[in-house]
């Protein structure tokens, strides 16, 4: 006698269902977040043609920017950012011409001792904490980094007197990675122009890296700092000198034509 056939299993339909529920509520879920990231990200009043002009110009009216802080490798480069908060870079190149002259490693820093240190840089502003700051990430460096300055922002932010600021000067500009530091000429051009608003320092830094070209994205920065300096000055903007006057969306702005685009000559501090 043959054996019955063994009945089949019992289709669930309800297991395929609640998969395409869950993918479904899974899409929803990326969408929503996606939205809320997406509002949260403020409108700005240029298009992206118009954005990549501004740059464009930047570049032809400073083809090779540099920064004008005086140093003479990445050890005293991170010595004279630090050195510049609430201060001028002519003021920073002044104190620091002879110090780094007797002092241009972390080890002969640290030779030269905090009260020596802080005779050098007593025109500068806080100076009596700088110096405290420049011997401890002088001895940071030689204990934790075999007297090197570290290239990543993690690394460099652990370094005393060092933030996110000095930090992307440094990896900008000595060792040629491209980021954005946000200083007051950067944070007040990314809100007076609405080009890239923020209430933050941070929150500038993160409009700007969302919309300059990647082409563009090196020299930004200084490009950015020395309009602000130069020309889109803090009390009164020099809008005749502006070669974006044009295109700038500031409602503070005092003319629609924009300056003719030369290269400028070399700053001179």
């Amino acid at each position: 006698m043959k054996n019955p056939k063994s009945p089949e299993p019992a289709k669930t339909p309800h297991a395929s269902a609640g998969t395409s529920k869950a993918a479904a509520a899974s899409t929803a879920t990326r969408a929503s977040a996606k939205a809320k990231r997406a509002a949260r990200r403020p409108r700005i009043p240029y298009s992206k043609d118009e954005i990549r002009e501004i740059f464009r110009r930047f570049s032809v009216q400073r083809p090779e920017p540099r920064g004008e802080l005086e140093h003479v490798n990445p050890f005293t480069l991170v010595v004279a950012v630090a050195l510049s908060a609430q201060a001028t870079d002519a003021g920073v190149n002044k104190a620091t011409r002879a110090l780094f002259q007797v002092a241009d490693t972390p080890e002969k820093m640290l030779d030269l001792g905090e009260d020596r240190v802080r005779d050098y840089i007593k025109t500068i502003g806080l100076y009596r904490n700088k110096a405290k700051n420049v011997i401890a990430l002088s001895r940071k460096l030689v204990d934790d980094f075999g007297g090197e300055v570290p290239r990543t922002r993690e690394e460099l932010v652990t370094l005393p007197g060092v933030g996110r600021k000095t930090a992307n000067v440094v990896m900008s500009m000595a060792f040629g990675i491209p980021t954005l530091a946000v200083d007051t000429h950067v944070f007040r051009i990314g809100n007076r122009l609405r080009i890239a608003p923020g209430k933050t320092p941070d929150e500038v830094e993160a409009s700007f890296m969302r919309i300059i070209p990647e082409d563009y994205l090196f020299h930004a920065h200084h490009w950015l700092i020395l309009h602000g300096r130069y020309c889109c000055k803090a009390r009164k903007p020099e809008c005749e000198r502006c070669v974006i006057a044009d295109i700038c969306k500031s409602k503070e702005k005092t003319t629609d034509v924009a300056a003719p685009l030369v290269e400028l000559p070399e700053q001179v501090i």
